[in-house]
């Protein structure tokens, strides 16, 4: 056994109802025109009842009949998500139990669209420090978090999920990976706020605690934090990569990004013109449409950098080679 991880195994799984644009136009102030040419987003798929847990659970199905391991080969299950089934129990916890990984331990990470890179991070040291073996899945269900009358948020967002299955390695697969947060900024991007409410507390009609219950957003400031910030901390990467794979937030926002770092936009994959923002989900789809495309290979030695960016504001980067 290894000291490092690797990834052997990918899968994703979105629902099958597709929204297009011009359906969205059917119940918003809004066309195809002008939300392809400020987004890059023709359609998303969006659930019409499956939640996160069972996006996730079609995740883990997939991986595992594609590693040919069974459930009990599982020594945990971490997924990352915004739009959790419950707060409790944890969203792990339902995939765990629906999976049968009866040695597997479970937890979530909420990191909103980063999800995926800090769980990811979380789980290849625990592989390399204890060779466990473990499942890292992202999943959202954002069609439920966000208010379907705000043309400003409404038509970004799509549903799916998406994962890895790593184990110890004798080699380095994972080279580096960096996390960051920026708090302060946190009002930039909220969702699902809930008041204290209790005997205790005293009501007050004017009161608009409520009022972040689904999903508000600066969209601006996010744009101008994510071409600022993330392209200085994936910049001294550049001379090593084969492909970026970034967040899928905004098709706008990977030209600008490309333009800041000095690197080809053909390096950055991009698939938000069918999917839209899945949150956490984006890069593990990303990831796995690209190696069942054969544009990645797992054990070819390319070099990708993962890089994902949300609420919080919470960014990171993880540099593999594959």
């Amino acid at each position: 056994m290894g000291q490092f991880a690797k990834i052997i195994a990918t899968a994703s799984y979105t629902p099958d109802n597709v929204v297009t644009n011009d359906d969205l136009s059917q119940i918003l102030d809004t066309n195809d025109e002008w939300i392809y040419s400020r987004t890059g987003i023709k359609e998303r798929h969006i659930s019409t009842g499956q939640d996160t847990s069972d996006l996730c659970i079609e995740v883990a199905k997939k991986m595992l009949d594609e590693s040919g391991l069974d459930a009990n080969d599982i020594d945990f299950i971490i997924v990352a998500s915004m739009t959790p089934d419950y707060q409790s129990p944890s969203t792990a916890c339902i995939v765990q139990g629906a999976i049968e990984a009866k040695n597997a331990w479970a937890l979530d990470v909420s990191a909103a669209c980063s999800g995926f890179v800090y769980a990811l991070t979380v789980a290849e040291k625990m592989v390399g420090a204890s060779n466990k073996r473990g499942m890292v899945i992202a999943g959202d269900v954002m069609s439920k978090a966000v208010d379907w009358s705000d043309r400003s948020t409404a038509v970004l967002f799509g549903d799916g999920a998406g994962g890895v299955i790593l184990e110890s390695s004798q080699e380095q697969h994972i080279l580096s990976s960096n996390l960051y947060a920026q708090g302060e900024k946190a009002n930039c991007l909220q969702s699902g706020k809930s008041p204290v409410t209790n005997p205790w507390v005293k009501s007050d009609s004017s009161s608009k605690e409520n009022s972040l219950e689904k999903l508000s957003m600066d969209g601006r400031q996010i744009f101008s934090f994510v071409v600022g910030n993330v392209s200085k901390t994936i910049k001294d990467y550049s001379e090593q990569i084969d492909y970026y794979l970034l967040h899928q937030a905004n098709a706008r926002i990977l030209d600008q990004v490309s333009k800041k770092i000095g690197q080809p936009r053909e390096k950055f994959l991009q698939n938000i013109e069918k999917y839209g923002n899945t949150s956490s989900a984006s890069v593990a789809i990303l990831l796995d449409e690209a190696i069942k495309n054969e544009i990645l290979t797992l054990g070819s030695g390319q070099q990708i950098l993962l890089s994902a960016f949300g609420g919080g504001l919470t960014w990171g980067n993880i540099l593999i080679k594959l």
